[in-house]
């Protein structure tokens, strides 16, 4: 233990305690009915490092690398958990490798190897990621587009409770994660129920259990 906190070791413990504390902060902040990746895509245009929607000539080489990577495919919060667990998980394979052979290498060469590492790894996985987790494209349409629309319950019950989430396609094939309840007067849905999004108050929109025709049709 005492070897994973020497210096050598120091920037990767770092990043894997952000990361842990990212993911801790998400994991709670769903379970209140709101996601913090959320609020974060609200205020990162990050479709401007997207590779299917940047023009890469004009914005530079650092834009071209975050298309690589893939950071406009998933939401930012989740692309920057994926890169820091791959940078710390990198500089600790690195840094026992070279103990294990010879001795620790120096803080930087060692951060400077496992940033080369991870970020082939975090294009990797962010590519999966992202066909598990799409980023919610609200650019397309506004919300008020999305009132009339079935969607599945990803976070709940929706009830008369917290609020919880739901994903929708919209017209265009583009997925979106809302925070929505129950409107009164109707029934729970459960997780992976189907509901129909029939107004909205603020950012939380108010559903009702899909009709059996609509979920027929969805």
């Amino acid at each position: 233990m005492d070897a994973l906190l020497s210096p050598g070791y120091q920037p990767f413990a770092v990043a894997g305690l952000v990361m842990a504390g990212l993911v801790l902060i998400e994991t709670v902040s769903l379970v209140g009915g709101f996601s913090l990746s959320h609020f974060i895509d609200k205020g990162v245009d990050v479709d401007a490092y997207d590779g299917h929607h940047a023009d890469l000539g004009s914005a530079g080489w650092l834009s071209g690398m975050l298309g690589w990577v893939n950071a406009g495919r998933v939401p930012a919060l989740i692309f920057l958990i994926v890169w820091l667990a791959s940078f710390a998980v990198a500089g600790f394979v690195i840094q026992t490798v070279a103990i294990g052979l010879w001795t620790a290498l120096p803080t930087l060469a060692a951060s400077l190897a496992a940033f080369l590492l991870a970020t082939p790894a975090t294009r990797f996985t962010t590519r999966l990621v992202s066909f598990i987790i799409p980023r919610e494209e609200t650019y397309v349409v506004s919300n008020d587009d999305l009132v009339g629309r079935v969607a599945e319950v990803t976070l709940g019950p929706l009830d008369q409770g917290p609020p919880g989430r739901v994903k929708v396609r919209d017209a265009h094939g583009n997925w979106h994660f809302l925070i929505a309840k129950v409107a009164d007067g109707h029934a729970p849905v459960p997780v992976g129920g189907q509901a129909l999004l029939v107004d909205r108050s603020g950012s939380t929109f108010l559903v009702v259990p899909a009709p059996d025709e609509l979920k027929a049709s969805s």
